[in-house]
């Protein structure tokens, strides 16, 4: 079954993120799923605007890292780690979540449930993002094993926010998100869909032509302060986070005792050892 789904109506094009089960956590298969959805969107004369939404109760939970993280593929049990190998890996999905701003036409990322780690990096690369008063976004692993590898926390906060958010791995709800500046707006879960569709319609009805060169106007003037440079720069430090003797403790911890135990433990704001160390056992945990 397909991990985007593709709808079109009145001159707006619907992409799904589908694995509802999971929460919509990102698989191999969805990066380059969403890419060829874009490209399906950008390619038909009919589509002035393309709205991203995620199936059941979330818009996106990040990563589906528990088999990785409890088997160490990649980290713990593998010494050789290649970084040019992860880099050009984890490079790939950033370029496919990102084929929602390169897109010629205009993305809104409609949020509810989550945006969470990797599923935040989604959402931020949509043009605009409108999320539910009570849906959460934020990127967790920056405390341990992971960087975001769009860096559009900082392009969309500012300095002193960003590192608010990616200095403590805290969440925020869409109202404080609105507040700060990091989504377009938020709205009550009952009116999202309508509030969203308002906001699509308003958009379709320019032509192609015209929101094609707003949207170029402006996404170079982000290129011209270093985009590119910067997620080159991420891309790489995530690798380096999950590699590190932290991330190597995070995910023994995982192999341990499970990754839903490392992932509350990391969230609780309990001690992550300086240059890794001994994993709790059992009775530290409670």
């Amino acid at each position: 079954m397909s991990v985007v789904l593709f709808e079109k109506r009145d001159r707006k094009a619907y992409l799904t993120l589908n694995r509802p089960d999971r929460l919509n956590a990102i698989d191999f298969r969805m990066p380059g799923e969403l890419t060829a959805a874009v490209r399906r969107a950008n390619d038909d004369p009919e589509v002035h605007v393309i709205v991203l939404q995620g199936a059941g109760r979330a818009f996106c939970s990040g990563y589906d890292l528990k088999q990785s993280a409890e088997d160490g593929a990649g980290t713990q049990r593998d010494p050789a780690w290649d970084p040019i190998k992860d880099y050009r890996a984890m490079k790939g999905f950033t370029d496919d979540y990102f084929s929602l701003w390169r897109s010629l036409k205009p993305t809104i990322a409609k949020v509810h449930g989550y945006a969470i780690a990797g599923g935040s990096d989604i959402a931020l690369s949509c043009d605009l993002v409108v999320m539910a008063d009570d849906a959460k976004i934020g990127y967790p692993p920056s405390r341990v094993w992971g960087c975001p590898t769009t860096a559009m926390w900082v392009y969309r906060l500012g300095a002193e926010r960003a590192k608010r958010m990616l200095l403590t791995g805290d969440t925020i709800d869409g109202r404080q998100a609105a507040e700060w500046g990091l989504i377009l707006e938020s709205a009550p879960a009952a009116d999202l869909d309508e509030r969203v569709e308002a906001l699509a319609d308003r958009i379709a009805g320019v032509p192609i032509n015209q929101l094609a060169m707003q949207k170029l106007m402006i996404n170079q003037a982000y290129d011209n302060m270093g985009l590119h440079g910067t997620q080159i720069l991420a891309t790489l430090f995530d690798g380096i986070t999950r590699h590190s003797p932290e991330g190597r403790w995070f995910q023994e911890f995982a192999a341990t005792h499970g990754f839903h135990e490392a992932v509350k433990w990391r969230d609780s704001g309990r001690w992550i050892p300086e240059g890794g160390g001994p994993v709790p056992d059992a009775e530290e945990l409670r």
